[in-house]
């Protein structure tokens, strides 16, 4: 069975997020929320196969939010539907101009929306078939690569488990970011899956011992949950 695909609504109308949400998964996609740019920034934007945005929001803006993501490297190639209830060329324009992949206006039918998401996800590399360059994550002489579901440190590569190197992927895309143990379950493990915070402890030491020279980059927050320091 193929994997669903993964889709970020970012919008600051609560009820048109539940309505895009409800259906969106009932035509088998992945559905999370953000109430702002802002608050979707904090999220592990990596993982979305398409990010459908509204541009009008009360502090950053789509079109603000979308430059934003266009110039980081790990993101760039992530497709972007902004949404708006402005009909004008300019709008258009600075919107095709930030990096938008389509733009839909406010009022849409959900057929419409629906058929737009489908047909830049399947013209997009994202959530299909990423380019080499997306499927590096790299701190010093660490490496992770995606495609191939491998860890290296200094060319070397490391044993490390499905469940370990997904800690590891999660920890290290977001340096800096402290996670949760429940953040860190609903990332790496499957939703069917009963699993005690234990689990996690136990994962992160051996992560750490694998590691080596980089186990200490991996700093516990006490009452708070595990991250990556970049020094």
């Amino acid at each position: 069975m193929a994997e669903r695909q993964t889709v970020l609504v970012v919008d600051d109308e609560r009820t048109l997020c539940d309505v895009l949400k409800l259906n969106l998964e009932l035509d088998g996609y992945c559905v999370d929320v953000a109430y702002s740019a802002e608050e979707a920034l904090k999220m592990p934007l990596y993982k979305y196969s398409l990010i459908l945005l509204d541009v009008m929001m009360e502090e950053m803006s789509g079109f603000e939010f979308t430059s934003a993501i266009r110039a980081d490297e790990k993101l760039k190639n992530i497709p972007v539907i902004l949404c708006t209830a402005k009909d004008t060329e300019n709008d258009l324009v600075n919107g095709f101009m930030c990096g938008a992949d389509d733009y839909i206006k406010k009022p849409f039918s959900m057929k419409e929306l629906l058929l737009r998401v489908k047909s830049v996800l399947r013209r997009s590399c994202v959530g299909q078939q990423l380019d080499k360059a997306n499927q590096l994550i790299t701190y010093k002489t660490l490496e992770i690569d995606l495609e191939k579901k491998e860890c290296y440190i200094d060319g070397e590569e490391i044993p490390f488990t499905k469940k370990e190197l997904g800690i590891l992927k999660l920890l290290l895309s977001n340096c800096g970011k402290v996670f949760s143990r429940e953040e860190i379950l609903n990332e790496v493990w499957d939703e069917d899956v009963y699993v005690v915070d234990r689990t996690i402890d136990v994962n992160i030491n051996r992560l750490r011992k694998k590691l080596g020279k980089y186990g200490n980059n991996i700093i516990t927050k006490q009452g708070y949950g595990y991250g990556f320091k970049n020094e």
